[in-house]
C-alpha cells in the first residue's frame, strides 16, 4: 500500500502507535476518556482530539467522508481512490469500522473504556 500526503489534513479522532510507541502510549493513556483497543504490539486509542495522547512515533487517526468506516492518519491518504480502498478493506474485515495505518489493519468493533489495570496489565505483557 502506498500513501501520499493529504492536501487538508482530518481532524483527529483517534491515536495509533505499535512497538515501543504503543507501550509509551499506553503508559500516557492513564486518567484520560478513552476507548481504546489492543493486540500483541499495537494499540489504538479513540476520543475527542484534545484527550489524545502523544507520545514519539504515534500516528493521529480521522475520518475521511469519502471512507466513514476506516480510519486513516491524519495527514496522509491512500493512494488508491479512498471509497474503493474502503471497500476493498472491508470485502475481507466486514462489520466493523477499522484503522488503518503503518501496514496494520485494526478492526475497532471491540473498543472498550480504557481501564488503568487493563492498560497495566498489557503493559506488563
Amino acid at each position: 500500500m502506498s500513501w501520499r500526503p493529504r492536501e487538508a489534513p482530518l481532524a483527529p479522532c483517534a491515536v495509533a502507535g505499535s512497538g515501543p510507541a504503543a507501550r509509551a502510549l499506553a503508559r500516557r493513556a492513564a486518567g484520560r476518556r478513552l476507548d481504546g483497543v489492543a493486540g500483541d504490539d499495537v494499540i489504538v486509542l479513540l476520543g475527542d482530539a484534545d484527550a489524545l495522547p502523544w507520545a514519539d512515533g504515534v500516528v493521529y487517526l480521522g475520518r475521511d467522508a469519502r471512507a466513514p468506516s476506516l480510519l486513516l492518519p491524519t495527514a496522509l491518504e491512500p493512494a488508491w481512490p479512498v471509497a474503493l480502498f474502503e471497500r476493498a478493506l472491508l470485502a475481507r474485515h466486514p462489520g466493523t469500522p477499522l484503522a488503518v495505518f503503518g501496514g496494520f489493519i485494526v478492526p475497532l468493533g471491540g473498543a472498550r473504556p480504557v481501564a488503568p489495570d487493563r492498560l497495566a496489565a498489557w503493559l506488563a505483557r
